[in-house]
């Protein structure tokens, strides 16, 4: 049987190779780090010891929902920086919100269009302001489908051991 041990990387498809690079780089403090010799576009950045975030430029559409997920020290000040920018998206997943137990939860878009969901550890403290910003609602996301099939729990977390 086979055992995915982690993932290795994440890849973005961008239209401005250089204006998502400079964003990645600067708004989420990423490290670059050597490509490949592709004969395309294409940036990587380190996000931790053992995981990467690869950009390549294509005339690809962008996806409304699917996203890649940011675990983040420092969610208060992300927060007021993308909202800042005017890159917080509450149209895909909702408002931001804290989840059940504990983390703040909110998308932005990057340059490209890419939707980025931004969260932090459980027991993080949360800025009171952003719970009384507009741009904050409680609960989860309420979709209107009814429909839960899946491998659901209340006790659910982004964070497991």
């Amino acid at each position: 049987m086979p055992n995915t041990i982690g993932i290795n990387h994440v890849t973005l498809i961008v239209d401005n190779l250089e204006k998502a690079s400079e964003f990645y780089e600067k708004e989420f403090g990423l490290e670059v780090l050597p490509a490949f010799l592709f004969d395309y576009p294409a940036s990587f950045f380190k996000i931790n010891e053992t995981q990467q975030l690869h950009l390549s430029e294509w005339d690809d559409e962008t996806s409304f929902r699917a996203h890649v997920c940011f675990h983040v020290e420092n969610i208060n000040e992300i927060f007021w920086r993308m909202k800042e920018l005017g890159i917080i998206d509450t149209k895909p997943w909702g408002k931001v919100r804290t989840l059940p137990d504990g983390p703040l939860q909110f998308f932005i878009r990057d340059p490209s269009g890419n939707l980025v969901e931004i969260s932090c550890p459980p027991g993080t403290e949360i800025d009171p302001k952003i719970l009384e910003d507009d741009l904050f609602q409680e609960g989860i996301y309420v979709s209107g489908r009814n429909d839960s099939r899946g491998y659901q729990s209340k006790d659910a977390t982004l964070y497991h051991k």
